[in-house]
């Protein structure tokens, strides 16, 4: 090979090379440039967490007939969220039982579900009525972060805060306290704002009060919380509201949803409903999972018989698993 020939394949390597690192970098920043999709799902590969102190675990144990053990011993077979309220959790006694509950997780090598209700006038005075005052809340709030520090839980945060928020006395303020609440939890969590359901807020009003409450700078929006409307209305939701935002994730309640809604739109405590389908992973641009978050058994308050809000009712229990 002569000298001449052989510097000639030597500047065409370097070419190429050239070429391909640049082809490379352009990948790399349309990569990152591009909507995350359902293989950034923070539950891509992961194990729910099933919390042994649920109130189904609890009432398997400990339940009065056996058809009222049989029902919760398979409730507590399926993952569910854990809620955080201050009537039952308070500051001082919220940060231990998070510290317990993620070790636990982590021992299992499961991710915990959380979710977050105490805001301020939470309910707008309705059967879940209570939460605290904007200092203490914030306080709360913070109790709960520095509890689960580095480690990873998926929260969902103050269901029904934005959808309520024009019909309570503190509608302007309430996004905006939903959005500092958020900035607080680390940045080790996969937080979702609730964003209501498909037969309540137009997604295009819903996406306006979760923009106004920082939805940009966290995962997404929760959809469904405690409602029991159809897999198949949420995610059309979810895509309608994302659409509206531009872009976004969803996670969808379908702890009560197996029967769908009553004719009638009724909510709390509906008789005839029964659970969905297993929580997990969803193969969904938008929708990141399905989730039981209401845990199914617990009463939606004093509504069709049932004890107050977040009560274990063995008799819904046995009917949502379909034995009444």
């Amino acid at each position: 090979m002569t000298a001449s020939g052989a510097g000639e394949r030597s500047r065409t390597a370097t070419r190429r090379a050239v070429l391909a690192s640049g082809a490379i970098a352009l990948l790399a920043l349309l990569a990152a440039c591009a909507p995350a999709s359902s293989a950034d799902s923070p539950f891509a590969g992961r194990t729910l967490y099933r919390s042994p102190d649920s109130s189904a675990a609890i009432a398997a144990r400990t339940g009065g007939t056996a058809a009222e053990r049989e029902a919760a011993a398979r409730l507590a077979e399926r993952p569910t969220a854990t809620w955080l309220v201050p009537e039952r959790l308070p500051a001082g006694e919220v940060g231990p039982a998070v510290d317990a509950l993620l070790d636990d997780a982590a021992g299992a090598a499961a991710l915990p579900v959380l979710v977050v209700y105490g805001i301020p006038d939470r309910d707008c005075g309705g059967h879940s009525a209570g939460g605290l005052a904007r200092t203490p809340y914030l306080a709360w709030i913070d109790e709960i972060a520095a509890a689960i520090g580095e480690r990873s839980a998926v929260i969902v945060l103050e269901p029904d805060a934005l959808a309520l928020a024009e019909a309570c006395p503190d509608a302007a303020a309430r996004p905006a306290l939903v959005r500092e609440a958020a900035a607080r939890l680390p940045a080790t969590t996969t937080v979702y704002l609730d964003g209501g359901h498909s037969a309540w807020l137009p997604a295009e009003r819903m996406a306006e009060l979760l923009r106004a409450a920082g939805v940009d700078r966290v995962r997404g929006f929760a959809t469904n919380v405690s409602n029991t409307r159809t897999t198949s209305e949420e995610r059309a939701y979810a895509h309608r509201v994302a659409a509206a935002l531009g872009g976004g994730h969803a996670v969808i309640d379908v702890s009560r949803n197996g029967s769908g809604p009553p004719a009638d739109a009724s909510w709390c405590n509906v008789p005839g409903r029964t659970v969905g389908e297993d929580p997990g992973p969803l193969d969904d641009e938008v929708v990141d999972a399905v989730l039981w978050l209401k845990p199914p058994g617990e009463s939606d308050g004093t509504c069709n018989g049932g004890p107050p809000a977040g009560q274990w009712w063995p008799e819904a229990a046995i009917a949502l698993t379909g034995g009444g």
